[in-house]
């Protein structure tokens, strides 16, 4: 699903008469008028909380925390009309992704986020497996598990520091100042899933372009689709080529496969857009809130050992992949509550992996927590494929670029950087950097 934009919701309803009309026993008796209404309150849809307080760039939407602190799943009005849910306690977003009974099927869903378009999304493209389930789902998967195992990601270690020390050198050569987002958040990814592919270097500038259009809310369906036949058409070829020619690369072993051609040039434009505009998004927000928070860029300086701990801390913190949806193939009962068949549920993994009755002190970013269980490569049948070529990115990313430039800081004040506010992958447009002598 690609929702296009977004607007600021209101915030939640009721939230001072909700809090009373729930206290604890034990304390003065409330109203039964008041009981009542703020238990209508609490039923009465909301619309998805999107706007970020200012000045908290790696906060979610405080109208998601209240909104969790009240119940976990809320009944949520869609822009369309549609009447769904909202997930937002860590045990419910968690146990929907792992659930068979709920659907990721786009053509069943309906868009969370305020949009111009209207009417029933499309079906997913052929080879995008977040928008299928199984049988389909489970064909796809089979034959991609064993090309992105924990063995052979770690084996990618030397390249991602080879291609990495090759950005950093480019870095130095430049000088400050420059924007950390075009010359290295967003390379080291690309050349690093263009290589897995078997990618020719002169596309993939392009491959580049047309994946930031796909993952944008903004773009209009038309953009879209133009940037979607584009990438199908280049990877058609490549397909072609590779299976005349093969290669040591992930589209080459697929052609061994009963992949047809449309497949594997499906898989390629889905694998490309999930590998690139992720992971790059993760280096340069994640920068930016070591940059924000000295104390704990000082432990990773001090320790570059703790870089693997420190990733799924920043994973968990930032939940770029913010938000997800589901729609109900039957009735559920889930945290009390019963959602009916064909009911959308949005699932939001940025409020999951701040609840706190799931991580302690979830506000506050700490790179010695152990970090265990975050969603934000999900959970169950569609977690992310390439989760581990992304851990051994950032394990290497992070603390090479704060070795090499020990002096790296902001070149502009922290609310001057612009935000992917209006993006399916939260995170940076440009991160402006500098270093030597201040």
């Amino acid at each position: 699903m690609h929702p296009e934009s977004s607007t600021p919701a209101p915030h939640a309803p009721g939230s001072a008469a909700a809090a009373a009309a729930f206290e604890p026993t034990g304390r003065t008796p409330v109203p039964e008028k008041e009981r009542q209404e703020a238990a209508s309150s609490l039923s009465a849809p909301v619309k998805l909380p999107t706007a970020r307080s200012a000045g908290c760039p790696f906060d979610p939407p405080a109208e998601l925390a209240e909104l969790r602190a009240q119940r976990p799943l809320t009944r949520m009005r869609y822009p369309d009309g549609h009447l769904g849910w909202l997930a937002t306690g860590y045990s419910a977003v968690r146990a929907i992704h792992a659930d068979p009974r709920f659907s990721s099927r786009y053509e069943l869903l309906h868009n969370p986020f305020e949009s111009g378009h209207t009417g029933a999304l499309p079906p997913a493209p052929v080879g995008d497996l977040t928008g299928l389930d199984a049988p389909e789902h489970t064909r796809y998967r089979r034959l991609l598990m064993g090309k992105f195992t924990v063995r052979r990601m770690r084996g990618l270690t030397a390249r991602v520091e080879e291609i990495t020390a090759e950005q950093l050198d480019a870095m130095e050569r430049r000088g400050p100042t420059l924007d950390l987002v075009e010359a290295y958040a967003q390379p080291l990814p690309a050349l690093m899933i263009c290589e897995l592919l078997g990618v020719p270097s002169a596309d993939r500038e392009v491959f580049q372009r047309h994946t930031a259009t796909i993952m944008t809310r903004s773009a209009t369906q038309d953009e879209v689709f133009a940037a979607m036949t584009a990438l199908q058409e280049t990877l058609a070829a490549l397909v072609t080529a590779k299976r005349a020619k093969p290669t040591d690369d992930l589209l080459s072993d697929l052609t061994t496969t009963d992949l047809t051609d449309e497949e594997l040039a499906g898989i390629g434009v889905f694998l490309l857009a999930a590998g690139l505009d992720t992971t790059a998004n993760m280096l340069a927000l994640g920068a930016f809130a070591l940059l924000s928070h000295p104390d704990q860029l000082a432990a990773l300086r001090a320790d570059p050992g703790l870089a693997p701990q420190a990733v799924e801390e920043l994973l968990r913190y930032l939940s770029i992949a913010h938000t997800g949806a589901r729609s109900a193939l039957e009735d559920v009962e889930l945290e009390g509550q019963l959602i009916k068949k064909g009911e959308t549920v949005t699932l939001s993994i940025e409020a999951a992996d701040r609840d706190p009755e799931r991580f302690p002190d979830p506000d506050t970013l700490d790179l010695h927590r152990k970090v265990t269980g975050h969603l934000a490569f999900g959970h169950g049948i569609h977690q992310c494929l390439g989760q581990q070529l992304a851990r051994v990115e950032m394990q290497v990313a992070f603390p090479a670029l704060f070795t090499r430039f020990p002096t790296l800081r902001l070149a502009v004040p922290p609310e001057d950087v612009p935000l992917r506010d209006g993006m399916n992958i939260y995170g940076v447009h440009r991160l402006p950097v500098t270093w030597g002598e201040v």
